[in-house]
């Protein structure tokens, strides 16, 4: 398949843009309104012409306007960007089946691993009330939202596996005493990391953590093109770690 665009040209549109290249790919176009080297500065029927699929990397504020327009043109999607959850219901009823889409707070193969082990982890360890569990995520100073969307997946993975003793994910700084049904998710802005995760399960006597590290980029870049590539022909709406199992 030789009919993907790759919109937002920031570090991850480059990385994408040299996955693609390894598989002899070369991106119908680059769309981004600020990128010098863009093709384009806007999504529209113009630099959508002849493509089949998009891999957006962009800007949370701009999410639903380009799922829109991505509609309105007849494209499928992988969205890589993060910061629009809050609407995944409003998004899964507005792409229905007029165009495939796929989404995930994170499109590395390790990190999808590492949601199975914490799920896994999370059924196992929630029986014990004893333990209880926390998240934290690193990320670079030019990370745009805050937690991640890999973060508030692993919350929920982790809300899921204790059930009813832990109902509630907190994401703001707490000035108050946690309470015992939340699990506390926090971040740190700074540097140059890619993108680092940590669950906690901590009790009096000890503490179990769970750890993912990125060392680049190029592992979210091949996801999002392997999703790409299977995304191609399907219509509907599918979370990546689906595309794992076929």
């Amino acid at each position: 398949m030789n009919t993907i665009a790759i919109v937002g040209y920031g570090r991850m549109g480059k990385q994408i843009e040299l996955v693609l290249a390894e598989k002899n790919i070369k991106p119908v176009s680059i769309i981004d309104g600020y990128a010098k080297d863009a093709t384009y500065k806007e999504i529209n029927a113009d630099s959508l012409k002849g493509v089949s699929v998009v891999i957006d990397f962009s800007s949370p504020e701009t999410v639903m306007e380009n799922i829109k327009k991505y509609i309105e043109c007849g494209v499928s999607v992988v969205m890589g960007t993060t910061g629009w959850y809050d609407k995944i219901d409003e998004v899964k009823k507005l792409v229905g089946n007029s165009i495939g889409f796929i989404w995930s707070g994170n499109y590395s193969l390790g990190v999808n691993l590492y949601f199975k082990i914490i799920e896994y982890a999370s059924k196992l360890i929630g029986k014990f009330e004893a333990y209880d569990p926390m998240v934290h995520e690193f990320h670079h100073k030019e990370k745009k939202d805050s937690p991640s969307g890999t973060a508030l997946m692993i919350a929920d993975l982790v809300k899921s596996g204790y059930k009813e003793s832990r109902d509630s994910i907190v994401t703001e700084r707490l000035n108050r005493k946690k309470e015992a049904n939340e699990i506390h998710v926090s971040s740190t802005r700074g540097g140059y990391i890619p993108g680092t995760h940590i669950v906690a399960y901590d009790s009096v006597l000890d503490t179990i953590e769970l750890k993912h590290t990125a060392r680049t980029r190029e592992g979210f870049a091949l996801g999002a093109v392997t999703a790409a590539l299977w995304l191609d022909g399907k219509k509907g709406f599918y979370k990546f770690d689906e595309t794992l199992d076929t």
